[in-house]
C-alpha cells in the first residue's frame, strides 16, 4: 500500500524531490544525507542558490544590497527548463554561483538525469511551474532564533562578513521575505520535517522511504 505523504513516481524519469525552508533551516544537511545514503551516481543535486539572475550589469554595491530572499532573485525559467530537461533524460550545464562578486561566475557544473534529483532551496515550494513538478515535496521547518545563529556562524567564518552586516541584512530582508513567502509555502509540502538534520528520527523515516523508492527503479 503506498503511503499518501510520500507520494509514488509518476513514471519512470528521475524522481524529482523539493527540500524548501527558511534560510539555516537544515535544508542542506537532508539533501546532503539523502546523497550519502542514495550515492551520487544515483541522486543528482541542484542548489536554488545557482539560480539567482545574472547581475554583470549592476555595480557590485547594488548587488551586496539587492533582496536574495525575494522571489524576483532567481531566474525562475531558466530551472524549469533544467529539470524538464533532466525529466526527458538530458543532461544540463548549471551555472555557479560566486558570493564574493553577488554573481554567476563564469564556470558550471554538469547535472545528470538520475534516478533522484534533489532540488533545494529557500524557495523551491513558492514558485508554482517548479512546485508542479516534484513527486515529494519536503518543508524544514526550524525556529527563528536557531535560523539565525546558524546564519551567524555560516557568514563570518565562510563568506567573511560581519555580525552586524548579518543582522542588519537579516532584519532588512531575510525575515520580511521568510514570513512573506517562504513561510507560507508550508502548505504545499507533503512532509514537514521539524529542525532539519537535528530531528534524526524524522530523517530517517525519509531517508528510508526514498531508498526503497530508489531500489525500485
Amino acid at each position: 500500500m503506498s503511503d499518501p505523504a510520500f507520494p509514488e513516481p509518476r513514471t519512470q524519469r528521475p524522481y524529482l524531490i523539493g527540500v524548501a525552508g527558511g534560510s539555516n533551516s537544515g535544508k542542506t544537511t537532508i539533501a546532503t544525507r539523502l546523497s550519502e545514503l542514495i550515492g551520487g551516481e544515483h541522486l543528482s543535486l541542484i542548489k536554488l542558490d545557482s539560480y539567482y539572475i545574472e547581475r554583470s550589469d549592476e555595480p557590485i554595491e547594488v548587488r551586496a544590497a539587492a533582496n536574495y530572499d525575494h522571489p524576483d532573485a532567481f531566474d525562475w525559467q531558466l530551472l524549469n527548463d533544467h529539470l524538464a530537461a533532466l525529466s526527458a533524460g538530458a543532461t544540463v550545464e548549471v551555472p555557479i554561483y560566486d558570493y564574493a562578486i553577488h554573481d554567476r561566475s563564469d564556470r558550471c557544473e554538469t547535472v545528470f538525469a538520475s534516478k533522484v534529483v534533489v532540488v533545494e532551496g529557500i524557495l523551491v515550494l513558492w514558485e508554482p511551474q517548479l512546485r508542479e513538478r516534484f513527486d515529494l515535496k519536503i518543508f524544514v521547518d526550524t525556529p527563528p532564533d536557531l535560523r539565525i545563529i546558524r546564519r551567524l556562524r555560516r557568514d563570518v567564518a565562510e563568506r567573511g562578513r560581519t555580525p552586524e552586516s548579518i543582522l542588519d541584512q537579516y532584519l532588512a530582508t531575510v525575515r520580511p521575505s521568510h514570513e512573506r513567502f517562504i513561510e507560507p509555502s508550508k502548505r504545499y509540502a507533503d512532509v514537514i520535517v521539524p529542525e532539519g538534520g537535528l530531528n534524526r528520527p524524522a530523517l530517517e523515516v525519509l531517508l528510508a522511504r526514498v531508498r526503497e523508492l530508489v531500489n525500485q527503479r
